[in-house]
């Protein structure tokens, strides 16, 4: 597809790559809400007076917990007043709890600022999902987002090192002020360029029937189930390598002043695999990619396991072998979330929302269970990224009866 081409869809209204580069920078507000925390959190928590480690970890959480929990709600009211309104008041909701969070004088005051500021991001998940659906579907749709993708995977390329240049410049706080100042950018983009792009025979009244109907068409369908529940095991493993990775450099390496540069390098083959992604699916299909992506992550992520079981891992391995997993996490993502919203565009807020709330809140939990298990060692990190891997192998078996690679018999 070229940009004249996709210039004229009339649902969205821009040319194909302004499309593009605002689907990345709604997804970013989520990312860069995630990533900048990183290098701050040790100050943070000394301000906030959180005396264990570990517990360090429930800045991320919490905002994941109110990022996910949220999406639930979000579809059923854009299937009812349309994306462009329910968008424009998450980004509001998410721009008053940065300023909240900047301003936070306690852990409890953090904790409730970072929750309410997941509500409001959780729209541009539950939405910019929704959006793209309602002007593309199957390979195109994928291409849609692998593009997306690589515009908002510099945001955890950079946003380690935005909020460490924060640090060497100003307290801690001024972290939040970059989040606010992004969230009210984004906000003017969608209020002048975004048009509505719900169809208006596609919107649905708020009630009891219709509600549940489309939950019930959201959970009964097979394909988006198991791809649902497939990513939020990879999800819980990379939510579990987050929560844990300024530790890692700071306990484990003794590298702190290397964090950022290799975090920002292991982010870097998310974004090649996203750019390949965009290459690739439209050739081979996203059952091909995403599949042997997954299969490939199970074996990185294995070997990485016994390697930090032995006692021979280093800062070289595991850049190493972080960087192979995160290259098949970003030919996984993008297409298992494809596969999952591609049978549902009738309901594809509802079906967004819950989708998006399983995978976050699942992949939060796994991701906080795997992260308040750091030791000293990499091991947990290891070992819940494989065996997370695992299990989401095992449910794609289920739900492709056994066949990978293409689609079962029947099945598009």
């Amino acid at each position: 597809m070229n940009d004249m081409t996709a210039s004229v869809r009339p649902r969205h209204g821009m040319g194909f790559y302004p499309f593009v580069a605002l689907t990345a920078a709604l997804m970013a507000t989520n990312a860069l809400a995630i990533d900048s925390m990183l290098p701050a959190l040790p100050e943070m928590a000394q301000a906030l007076g959180i005396a264990e480690a570990n517990q360090r970890q429930w800045i991320i959480t919490a905002y994941l917990l109110g990022f996910g929990v949220s999406q639930i709600f979000y579809g059923t009211i854009s299937d009812r007043y349309g994306r462009r309104p329910v968008l424009l008041a998450g980004l509001s909701v998410y721009i008053l709890a940065s300023i909240a969070a900047a301003f936070a004088g306690s852990f409890e005051t953090m904790m409730i600022a970072r929750i309410v500021q997941g509500i409001g991001a959780a729209a541009t998940r539950v939405l910019v999902v929704s959006i793209v659906r309602d002007c593309y579907s199957g390979r195109e749709m994928a291409r849609v987002m692998s593009l997306a993708m690589i515009v908002f995977l510099a945001v955890p390329i950079l946003a380690p090192s935005i909020g460490q240049a924060i640090l060497w410049l100003a307290p801690w706080r001024w972290i939040f002020g970059l989040l606010t100042s992004f969230g009210a950018a984004v906000m003017l983009f969608v209020l002048f360029r975004l048009p509505e792009t719900q169809r208006p025979e596609d919107r649905k009244p708020i009630d009891v029937a219709s509600v549940s109907a489309a939950f019930r068409t959201t959970l009964t369908n097979r394909v988006g189930v198991g791809y649902m529940l497939a990513m939020a095991f990879v999800l819980g493993g990379l939510f579990g390598f987050i929560n844990s990775a300024q530790q890692v450099f700071v306990d484990v390496f003794h590298s702190p002043e290397l964090f950022t540069t290799i975090f920002a390098g292991i982010a870097m083959f998310m974004a090649a695999a996203s750019l390949v992604n965009s290459r690739i699916v439209g050739r081979l299909g996203m059952r091909r990619v995403s599949h042997g992506a997954l299969i490939g992550y199970i074996g990185f992520t294995g070997a990485h396991a016994l390697v930090a079981l032995s006692g021979h891992e280093s800062l070289v391995s595991f850049t190493l072998f972080q960087g192979a997993a995160m290259f098949c996490f970003g030919l996984i993502g993008p297409n298992f979330g494809a596969l999952a919203m591609d049978p549902l565009g009738h309901v594809a807020g509802t079906a967004s929302s819950v989708q998006g709330f399983v995978t976050t809140v699942v992949g939060a939990l796994l991701g906080f269970f795997i992260g308040q298990h750091f030791d000293g060692t990499i091991v947990p990190i290891t070992l819940g990224f494989a065996l997370c891997g695992l299990v989401a192998l095992a449910i794609v078996l289920v739900v492709e009866r056994g066949r990978l690679f293409n689609p079962a018999p029947g099945r598009s």
